[in-house]
């Protein structure tokens, strides 16, 4: 059946879900008929997977009634029950029971799909301290010689070392370990992902004490984060004895180190929670950290022990199914205004700590750099400051140069005049006209007999005059000029190559993109860190539309260039970048993401603040915004990038340096990628 593009499954995530049932001890029927309940209703929110808690057919404190064996009759006869129940459901459900193996009595994980058990995982590790004497009743999984069990008339796989892989879905596959398993030194889990699970699932019980929560959601986030992972836990909650113990409830989704989902704890009813895990973000990431796959050939020996089950789901493919998850809109900026404060105040000191190393390596104490009243630049010169008072050195040692051309607007000059007084460097102002005369002259240019040709030699010249003015003048003053350009630029390739604003001699905004740049501008005029009063100058800077200002504008004094006209807008571009350069998206996966951001405004996080500019785009906006994108990105502009001047990388979505994060030809093409834009549809 052919996939819908508007389908979550269609772009290889999994709609997971974790359930905390109300339970009754030693009721084996009543907790199946919750349990079926629950099922359903993550059925019908199209889940493929379910997870119940450790022990839920009995309930987990039931102690020494587990060796009763109407008990143990009566929890057969209600997995016989969710078995049956399960036949018409495209979903895997994973319940916790007490099952007889030969003479022995085991914890285990029972994983159904299609009206048939594929599997059943027994407890490895029993605890038997504090409050938990498991090994009174049970015996430990890796203990078992049998390999299969006889159960409700089949025989199906038994072991700790079982791995489940949905064949339609080849990124799916989940491994089931049983509470304890995770709070040991190495869990079974970590060996299971090296085997290929994508999806780890603990089917818990966790009795509740002061800080144990926490303590679980630092379990499992890291678990998921060293797997490169998704981590699903499900504990006890309403029903579970309270003779000596407590129960919150609690259940976690976290995908690689990031909390999806959670629930609300002491509830006296049932609770589920649901969350959409990208599977192709984790294979992704397991391809990047080839160190991933060293683990594998390290632990050969306990990867190799491991059996796959394999099973098709009838997924729900062919229908409209979108995200329930949360995608950023802005994947560089944090919504939450405490983290990103946190982003903007790390970024900024890793650009600071980055030039001041390269100033005291060199033995340099001077910047040139050009301030042209726009957000770049500004940012750059902010950094410059920071960096002057770090090596306790006087602010007049930045040589600030503003240098209006034939398109300089008043406004962006007297906000570059006042940023350079407001910061206190050296300020100086060269018209670069003079000089842009004689060479548009030199080159026999028709600007020069007086006839309006704007064209890209035109505007070159111009940038290209201020960037040879910098370098000369870092050579009279034993200085090195300070690079400017954005990492959204260097992805577009929205720069002069080579004498340009392309070159400098270090570059503290190189990994940085626009969209972060304009937050940290304003989270620098919020702060004070460069001066009382410098709130006003930098909010103007902000409201300036972005312009390379090379082309004369109107009579009114507009800008004729618009930045976004040409290139897009950035806050698509940069959500694009992201998911191109930090996971290698195909452009159809990149554009359904976008479309779940942006396509309401109404809907989802935005960044605090009047100043942000609440747009939204439709599908076609995003595809044709994409086009250009994945043009510009991987067709015209990769040979600028492979000769940028040293940068600090800032962050973990990625830089574009050849000798960090990007290495690619400078002659390759881009019909790959748009070939694959054509699966988005119109």
């Amino acid at each position: 059946m052919a996939k819908n593009f508007f389908n979550l499954y269609a772009h290889d995530f999994v709609r997971v879900a974790v359930a905390v049932p109300a339970c009754r001890i030693a009721d084996p029927a009543f907790n199946a008929a919750r349990t079926i309940e629950m099922a359903r209703q993550a059925q019908q929110q199209g889940a493929a997977l379910v997870a119940f808690p450790e022990l839920g057919l009995s309930a987990y404190t039931c102690d020494d009634l587990f060796h009763q064996r109407a008990l143990l009759d009566a929890c057969e006869q209600a997995l016989a029950e969710i078995v049956a129940a399960s036949a018409p459901w495209p979903m895997a459900l994973i319940v916790g029971m007490p099952l007889r193996v030969g003479h022995q009595l085991y914890n285990c994980a029972v994983v159904i799909a299609g009206g048939h058990i594929q599997g059943v995982v027994p407890k490895s590790y029993l605890p038997n301290y504090g409050e938990f004497y498991e090994a009174r009743q049970f015996s430990r999984g890796d203990d078992a010689v049998a390999t299969e069990v006889e159960l409700l008339g089949a025989r199906v796989p038994f072991g700790s070392q079982l791995l489940f892989q949905v064949a339609n879905l080849p990124l799916f596959a989940f491994h089931v370990e049983i509470c304890e398993d995770v709070w040991v030194p190495v869990p079974p889990s970590s060996f299971a992902a090296l085997a290929g699970a994508t999806v780890l699932v603990n089917l818990s019980a966790s009795n509740v004490v002061v800080g144990k929560a926490g303590y679980r959601h630092q379990l499992v986030a890291q678990q998921s984060a060293r797997c490169l992972s998704a981590y699903l836990y499900t504990s006890s909650g309403s029903g579970e004895s309270s003779t000596d113990m407590a129960w919150d409830g609690q259940a976690l989704i976290y995908e690689n180190g990031e909390l999806l989902a959670e629930s609300k704890r002491f509830l006296d009813d049932a609770s589920l929670i649901v969350a959409d895990v990208d599977l192709e973000r984790l294979s992704r990431e397991r391809m990047r950290q080839t160190t991933f796959g060293q683990s594998v050939q390290r632990h050969a020996g306990e990867v190799g022990r491991f059996r796959t089950v394999r099973f098709e789901l009838a997924l729900p493919v062919a229908q409209a199914l979108p995200l329930q998850r949360a995608v950023e809109r802005f994947p560089y900026v944090p919504a939450d205004s405490r983290r990103r404060d946190e982003r903007c105040n790390e970024v900024y000191n890793i650009q600071v700590q980055a030039l001041a190393q390269r100033l005291t390596s060199s033995g340099i104490k001077k910047v040139v750099i050009g301030v042209s009243g726009g957000l770049d630049s500004t940012h750059a010169l902010l950094v410059c400051a920071r960096v002057m008072d770090k090596l306790h050195l006087p602010r007049s040692n930045i040589l600030a140069y503003t240098m209006p051309g034939f398109a300089t607007s008043g406004r962006t000059l007297n906000q570059a005049r006042a940023l350079m007084a407001l910061v206190g460097c050296s300020a100086a102002e060269i018209d670069i006209r003079p000089s842009c005369v004689q060479m548009l002259k030199d080159l026999g240019h028709p600007y020069a007999e007086g006839k309006d040709q704007f064209d890209i030699t035109f505007e070159n010249v111009q940038a290209g005059e201020r960037t040879n003015h910098l370098f000369r003048l870092a050579n009279h003053h034993n200085a090195i000029v300070c690079g400017t350009g954005d990492l959204s630029e260097l992805a577009l390739g929205w720069s002069t190559y080579g004498v340009g604003d392309h070159m400098s001699h270090y570059n503290v905004n190189a990994s940085v993109p626009k969209t972060l740049i304009s937050h940290l501008v304003r989270w620098v005029a919020e702060s004070g860190i460069i001066g009382r009063n410098d709130a006003q100058v930098l909010l103007d800077i902000l409201g300036t539309e972005i312009s390379p200002e090379l082309v004369p504008g109107t009579a009114g004094g507009q800008p004729e260039q618009r930045t976004e006209s040409t290139i897009g807008p950035y806050e698509l571009q940069d959500f694009n970048l992201y998911y191109v350069l930090r996971y290698g998206y195909a452009p159809s996966k990149v554009a359904f993401l976008a479309l779940s951001a942006w396509q309401d405004r109404e809907q989802g996080r935005w960044p605090d603040g009047d100043h942000v500019a609440r747009n939204e785009y439709d599908l076609a906006a995003i595809k044709k915004n994409l086009a250009i994108f994945l043009d510009r990105f991987f067709r015209t502009s990769q040979f600028k990038r492979s000769c940028v001047p040293n940068a600090p990388k800032v962050g973990t979505g990625g830089s574009l340096s050849p000798r960090g994060d990007w290495r690619a030809p400078s002659d390759a093409q881009s019909v790959v990628w748009l070939d694959e834009l054509k699966n988005i549809p119109a």
